[in-house]
């Protein structure tokens, strides 16, 4: 059996696509800002659920690069296999999650899918109750983020699988 270098069997599989363009390189000021904004959007929030919040948020977005991004950085921050793979069904697996991760996920999936046009009070105010304002203001900056890194990725077709924790450089 033929393996790429990540150890991922390449016979029997479909084609990887190829990115539509390489945005960071053709729009560097906006890729270099984005960085920055992201290493302030993490301050202060646990590691492990801000990388809950950013494979829930690139699940309802789709986006196929930052979810193999996200779910391989929170394995390597300690998160478990089991609690990642049950995030897209959380509502059936509460009990594998914090009252406050609910709170996070909650909140994540209500200002990722704006189809209402608002974030509903009673979700806000179960987030208020689990997080301080400053906290607070911390995670809505990192669901927002990572909703824009989600657009990015998803637009350009940005092609997963070859990322790893150790390329990250911010």
């Amino acid at each position: 059996m033929t393996t790429n270098d990540h150890n991922r069997p390449t016979s029997g599989y479909g084609p990887e696509h190829s990115p539509r363009m390489q945005w960071a390189e053709l729009a560097p000021d906006v890729f270099k800002a984005m960085v920055r904004l992201e290493a302030a959007s993490r301050k202060g929030l646990d590691p492990i659920l801000a990388e809950l919040v950013k494979i829930r948020s690139s699940q309802l977005n789709h986006c196929a690069f930052c979810l193999d991004m996200h779910t391989k950085d929170a394995l390597a921050a300690g998160e478990s296999i089991e609690r990642i793979v049950q995030l897209s069904a959380w509502e059936e697996s509460r009990h594998f999650y914090t009252e406050k991760e609910i709170a996070a996920i909650e909140l994540t999936e209500a200002v990722t899918v704006l189809t209402d046009g608002f974030v509903p009070d009673d979700v806000y105010e179960r987030a208020a109750k689990h997080f301080d304002e400053a906290e607070l203001a911390q995670l809505i900056a990192a669901i927002t983020v990572i909703n824009a890194w989600n657009r990015f990725g998803v637009s350009t077709r940005m092609v997963p699988g070859h990322y790893s924790p150790s390329d990250r450089k911010h």
